[in-house]
């Protein structure tokens, strides 16, 4: 019986590893558990087991199994900042917004904050999640809410229709398995072969369930999209105003002077250095040196010819 089950196992275990081997365990704490029985005489499973261990693995899928049409699965998430007059009343407005199109309430923050001028003003931040057919009405009744454009917005798709495929294919292998494993286990009578099977039973259903929570992951997902808002009180964006004068408007306009000089002092710098160092070089060595090198030359003969000229000087005979 050992010698006839041992090529099974082979079959099993290498159409196990093609159908899911990045996602292997090897958890083998339900061996106890397993059912023991009286030795009995071998059950030949030589022939029936083998022809169905060919027939559902040799090809990695159900026979007759129609190909898996699936729908485009996208996931889209958005992100935005806006200042709203009330932050506490804005989040309850999106609360009952995420209610009414049949969403819920992920989290929700509200703290205060302190202003540079020493007021406390309120800061929310909600995450919520609709159905993503109401994505882009959720998105414009939040900016509603507000009476100035957000501070910002970021919206991201991501497009997970090629991995829930994947997933799927794989799911369909592994409950053929599963159901040939059971089918195998339940024909055995032996105690060495009821633990065989079954541990590689453990193993499959393991996956099974692994494969089922990511594709739930996906599902879930993509049909209702999250939506981050944070909520800016409007005084925490009003300017600090000192009798009429405003030093934050007036810091920023210096700041604001100071990096425009700098930025052309820089553009100077930089048209020096690539386009008129370049050309001064050029003329030095084109005009100016060749000059100096023949003004040098003929000072050199001038000089030479002078003191060819003027005789030597005799000294005096003194008597």
């Amino acid at each position: 019986m050992k010698n006839k089950l041992f090529p099974i196992l082979i079959i099993i275990s290498l159409a196990l590893t093609a159908a899911c081997a990045p996602q292997m365990s090897a958890s083998r704490e339900l061996l106890g558990e397993a059912p023991v029985e009286a030795p009995a005489p071998a059950y030949d499973m030589s022939v029936a087991s083998e022809e169905s261990a060919r027939g559902v693995f040799g090809s990695g899928s159900i026979p007759g199994a129609p190909e898996l049409q699936t729908e485009r699965l996208v996931i889209k998430n958005g992100t935005l900042s806006i200042v709203v007059g009330d932050p506490v009343k804005s989040m309850e407005n999106i609360t009952n917004l995420a209610d009414e199109l049949g969403g819920f309430v992920v989290s929700a923050d509200l703290r205060e904050t302190t202003l540079e001028s020493g007021a406390k003003a309120p800061y929310a931040n909600i995450t919520i999640r609709v159905p993503a057919d109401s994505f882009n009405l959720a998105l414009a009744r939040i900016k509603d809410e507000s009476d100035q454009l957000p501070q910002s917005e970021n919206i991201n798709s991501q497009d997970v229709t090629q991995e829930y495929t994947d997933l799927a294919s794989r799911l369909r292998n592994l409950e053929a398995t599963e159901a040939q494993l059971t089918k195998i286990m339940e024909d055995a009578l032996r105690t060495e072969d009821v633990l065989s099977v079954y541990n590689q039973l453990v193993q499959v259903r393991e996956q099974i369930e692994v494969i089922k929570g990511q594709m739930k992951y996906y599902e879930q997902s993509a049909a209702m999209s999250l939506i981050s808002v944070e909520l800016v009180a409007n005084a925490a964006v009003q300017p600090l105003t000192i009798g009429g004068w405003q030093p934050v408007g007036t810091a920023r306009n210096a700041v604001q002077a100071l990096i425009n000089t700098m930025k052309v002092l820089g553009d100077i710098l930089i048209w020096v250095l690539i386009y008129l160092l370049p050309i001064l070089l050029a003329i030095y060595l084109v005009i100016f040196l060749p000059l100096s090198l023949i003004w040098r030359a003929i000072r050199r003969r001038r000089a030479q010819n002078k003191r060819s000229v003027i005789p030597p000087t005799q000294p005096s005979n003194e008597t």
